[in-house]
């Protein structure tokens, strides 16, 4: 079976070149493009240089119809408007798109769906197992217990991060939610400051923590009468991101089209 061709879109930033780093070392997958912003001043560097390894032959581009003619998908941890500007040509170009871009808003999300009857996207806050698999369990603990246990949710992250809570934080707060049954956006509790009165039953709240060089770290805090429980995740290298993705990447490519995550790629949807 032929390796499947894979662009890495903003392949000049800290997460573009760990993931060309693990396609160069994953059987069946292969770099064919290498997507910058335009204006770049990496923009005609070589990938594989760029992430640490030998010449690969694969330049950095602007032009994502052009690196899409031969590709068969696209991984993108970029920004939003980046991400949403990559959606229609992925969908026109039939790409898997595996989107680990946070800070997606609502509209972006409905932009990403509005092609999913014609195109494959697998979008997740976090491609981690990790994490999945945490996000797993708050959603069956939130189911155990009730709304006498109240859910708080912290998270640090390298100073240079500019989108609070975070990707995977805000995933984690819909798992608590599915299993409390609530949407979060009703129940979501988040930047006390000041005199903010006592707090309200049933809120699921979210802290964010800014500093160094920290790669992630999640805290699910379930606090009850004499009792806490906490459930806890460390990333310690973007590396296994970007496992996650070329991961998702392989799982999709023979899929339907459709919106799945990384739940589905790892077999814990129904969990």
């Amino acid at each position: 079976m032929a390796d499947m061709r894979l662009i890495v879109a903003g392949a000049g930033g800290r997460m573009g070149r760990a993931l060309t780093r693990v396609i160069s070392e994953t059987e069946g997958a292969v770099v064919t493009g290498a997507l910058e912003a335009p204006g770049s001043a990496l923009l005609g560097k070589d990938s594989g240089v760029l992430a640490g390894l030998p010449e690969n032959g694969v330049k950095l581009s602007a032009d994502l119809w052009e690196l899409s003619a031969n590709a068969d998908g696209i991984l993108d941890f970029t920004v939003p408007a980046a991400t949403i500007a990559n959606v229609a040509i992925a969908a026109e170009r039939k790409l898997v798109h595996v989107i680990g871009t946070t800070g997606l808003s609502g509209s972006d999300m409905a932009v990403i769906k509005s092609v999913t009857s014609r195109a494959i996207v697998v979008q997740s806050g976090n491609m981690s197992l990790g994490v999945n698999l945490l996000a797993a369990l708050v959603k069956r603990v939130a189911q155990s217990l009730d709304t006498d246990f109240d859910i708080e949710i912290l998270e640090m992250h390298h100073k240079a991060k500019i989108d609070a809570p975070s990707g995977t934080a805000l995933m984690l707060g819909e798992a608590a939610a599915a299993g409390r049954g609530v949407d979060l956006a009703l129940h979501s509790a988040r930047g006390r400051d000041g005199i903010t009165g006592a707090r309200k039953a049933g809120d699921i709240g979210f802290a964010a923590l800014r500093g160094g060089t920290v790669t992630g770290e999640h805290s699910v805090i379930f606090a009850g009468a004499m009792e806490r429980i906490e459930l806890t995740h460390r990333a310690e290298d973007r590396t296994m991101f970007a496992q996650g993705a070329v991961k998702a990447a392989l799982w999709a490519k023979d899929k339907k089209p459709g919106l799945y995550s990384m739940a589905d790629v790892l077999g814990l949807a129904d969990f």
